[in-house]
């Protein structure tokens, strides 16, 4: 993989895009009026793709598929219902309250993680896992940049911190009892082919299935509960031990071992 800025960068940007390029270990290159196609063509090292890095977003772009950038996607319109009175699904099922601390162990894209932030305030605490290199940097820069036009959802993207490690090393150093609430949103054991915002994550993305380790040591580390995002046509919630709660008429279903 490579880095570079696009077209007719500033100064600005060519210097962030050089910070990126050493925080990866890998090769900036100058974009010059060099295509994207162009520059993965000309470099050995842009087999993986090629990220370009700008003042206010990221975006890398594979050898195939659609690009991949940092948005809130559904957590805009999860969190504007919820500013309406709604009450939202993640939030029902983990019953997360003003000034929870959550574990946020499979952070994807962050759409969730923001939800769950909007839902524990400003007094509360969410910090997110990525074991991709990439998609941590992604989103952990998406969450600073990001502008909406809510400042509720902005202020809860700058609250999250992200951690980049895999979930299971991070669950076996904390402390018991050391969060409220410990979520996990693996890849689905039965992918939502029709979700297209999730097509490009699941190129960079580790898809390790959810262990029982982890699960115990989530239990551990919980005060509250341990939620389990799954298909709901899926297996793990048996698998795993956790009881499903009632879904709505979408494919997302929400598990939960209550600790309290």
């Amino acid at each position: 993989m490579i880095v570079t800025t696009p077209e007719k960068p500033s100064a600005r940007a060519e210097r962030e895009a050089g910070r990126i390029a050493a925080e990866l270990g890998c090769a900036f290159v100058p974009r010059r009026r060099d295509t994207i196609r162009g520059l993965a063509r000309r470099r050995a090292d842009a087999a993986d793709g090629v990220l370009v890095v700008g003042e206010e977003e990221m975006r890398f772009a594979g050898i195939e598929g659609p690009p991949l950038f940092f948005h809130p996607s559904m957590a805009l319109v999860r969190v504007k219902r919820m500013l309406t009175g709604d009450r939202d699904a993640l939030i029902a099922a983990s019953d997360v309250l003003p000034g929870d601390s959550v574990l946020d162990c499979t952070a994807g894209l962050g759409s969730d993680a923001i939800v769950l932030s909007y839902a524990a305030g400003s007094e509360g605490r969410v910090v997110a896992l990525e074991a991709s290199g990439l998609l941590h940097l992604i989103v952990r820069e998406g969450l600073q940049r990001y502008r909406s036009e809510v400042p509720e959802l902005n202020e809860a993207m700058r609250r999250i911190e992200m951690r980049r490690t895999d979930h299971l090393t991070y669950l076996r150093e904390q402390p018991d009892r050391s969060f409220d609430i410990v979520f996990f949103d693996p890849m689905f054991s039965k992918p939502v082919l029709s979700s297209a915002s999730l097509q490009p994550l699941r190129s960079v993305a580790e898809a390790t299935p959810l262990v029982p380790e982890a699960v115990e040591q989530a239990r551990r580390v919980a005060r509250k509960a341990v939620v389990l995002k799954e298909h709901r046509d899926s297996g793990e919630f048996a698998r795993l031990g956790f009881e499903r709660c009632r879904g709505g008429g979408t494919s997302v279903a929400y598990g939960v071992i209550r600790l309290t």
